[in-house]
């Protein structure tokens, strides 16, 4: 982290993502405009799910944002979770409605309720469905993108004949969210099992990707459900087996959202700015004239055809040919994340080269016009991959495993404040009581993240009661 960043590092980030243009605050309290640039971001990550979604044969749909009160009292615990985030319409002009209906916190009722309909026969199994959709949940503490009353996401909705294959899609969609978060977005991400107090309302079970920042906080990258038969039940999804049985389905739900953006700033960015990965960046190549250049008309010619040349090749590229100063272009491009900057004054042209940045490196290269497409196509194709490694590094060495009781947590969050580095992610052994985790929390802030998969090592006891641990878990504070 630079050392703006490490004075406050929600500062810098309020900051950088306005001042780069993704985001302004609008008039609802909570609530933001998604600028160009912004709203791109998320376009090329629907772009890369829809990918995978055609290899499933899971296909996209649109459900109403309004949810009659009646649907969410089928399901105790979904109600009892979204309750004190709910939004809700009463009353249309000065007509009282005869039942109140929510704003869209999440669609499993809606879908439980359409499944019910469409589904009869073991011949209509599996039913798989996504939509990108924008959802509600009244916040009481915001920061854009990371947590606001409305937000943007994709919400995966399945129903099958049994729990094997069920929990088969259910850890799918978590791989996949993985991967598209690591070698998608280079964000490293650590996969596991949510608590029971932290699983999803109405869940089975639950399952995360859990992403580091800078600042070493959390941020619940994607979930993803097994819901058993409870929405089942609750709705009556049934299903005529091939021996002429009723049988309730077992159904699955999962999700990322406009989360992942404020992932992919918190976990790249720097005192200059953004940075991005070219699978995602708005702008992946910025050409730039350089030094007296108005004078030379045929800098602009060449910068013209180089222009021509990368767009065809489908590249994301913009030209800079403003009336401001170099400096002033090359801070503003730098801000707003653009990969790559080529540079052509007078005397580049002269000698049949150009200079390139690459934004996440601190030297420029001379490279010629011949060999220019390829060195494009080459730094754009390994940059993702520095990317990942430098976040992994980070993480790595802003993981804790010698910490072991209450008191040394604390110990090691007053060191941490004290010197102004990182608390990060810390391993600990949990007895599997609400009671511990609770107190983890209340005294510290600290809150559970996940029961990892792979566990670095296993934890002999609870950190809070000092009891045999029956799991080994990330605790860590999040956004």
């Amino acid at each position: 982290m630079s050392e703006q960043q490490k004075n406050d590092f929600t500062e810098w980030y309020l900051k950088t993502i306005q001042q780069a243009e993704l985001m302004a605050y609008s008039p609802v309290r909570g609530s933001i405009i998604f600028r160009p640039d912004g709203f791109e971001l998320w376009e090329h990550i629907q772009e890369e799910f829809n990918k995978f979604l055609k290899t499933q044969d899971i296909r996209n749909a649109y459900f109403p944002m309004l949810i009659p009160k009646s649907f969410f009292m089928k399901e105790a615990d979904h109600i009892e979770g979204f309750a004190p985030e709910l939004p809700w319409v009463t009353e249309v002009g000065d007509e009282k409605l005869d039942e109140p209906l929510a704003l869209r916190p999440t669609s499993e009722t809606m879908i439980g309720s359409a499944f019910s309909d469409w589904i009869n026969s073991y011949r209509d199994l599996p039913y798989e469905i996504n939509q990108w959709a924008n959802v509600f949940r009244w916040e009481k503490k915001t920061l854009p993108f990371l947590r606001t009353s409305e937000f943007l996401w994709q919400e995966g909705h399945t129903a099958h004949a049994n729990e094997s294959d069920a929990r088969e899609r259910t850890m799918g969609i978590l791989d996949e969210y993985a991967r598209l978060a690591e070698e998608f977005l280079a964000i490293p991400v650590y996969k596991g099992q949510k608590t029971p107090s932290e699983r999803f309302a109405g869940a089975v079970d639950t399952y995360s990707i859990e992403a580091m920042m800078q600042d070493g906080k959390a941020v619940q990258a994607g979930t993803s459900h097994y819901l058993g038969t409870k929405f089942a039940e609750a709705f009556d999804i049934t299903y005529l087996t091939k021996e002429n049985k009723h049988t309730h389905v077992h159904t699955t739900s999962w999700g990322m959202s406009t989360r992942l953006l404020g992932s992919l700033i918190m976990t790249h960015g720097d005192e200059k700015g953004l940075v991005f990965p070219p699978t995602v960046a708005p702008t992946q190549i910025v050409l730039m004239p350089v030094g007296p250049w108005k004078k030379n008309p045929a800098i602009m010619e060449k910068l013209d055809e180089l222009f021509a040349k990368f767009k065809k090749a489908g590249y994301r590229v913009r030209l800079d040919d403003t009336d401001n100063s170099p400096g002033y272009k090359f801070n503003e491009w730098e801000l707003k994340g653009a990969c790559l900057r080529i540079e052509c004054g007078p005397r580049d042209l002269e000698n049949g080269h150009v200079m390139v940045k690459v934004r996440d490196l601190d030297e420029k290269n001379t490279v010629t016009f011949a060999e220019l497409e390829d060195y494009v196509a080459e730094q754009l194709q390994i940059m993702p991959k520095r990317l990942l490694e430098k976040a992994r590094a980070r993480n790595k060495a802003n993981e804790h495993y010698d910490i072991n009781t209450l008191a040394e947590l604390k110990a090691h969050i007053e060191k941490s404040n004290a010197e102004g580095t990182v608390p990060g992610f810390v391993l600990v052994g949990w007895d599997g009581s609400e009671e511990t985790e609770a107190k983890i929390k209340e005294e510290t802030g600290f809150t559970t993240r996940n029961i990892p998969f792979e566990v670095p090592m296993e934890k002999e006891f609870d950190l809070v009661s000092g009891k045999p641990a029956k799991y080994t878990l990330w605790i860590a504070r999040a956004y």
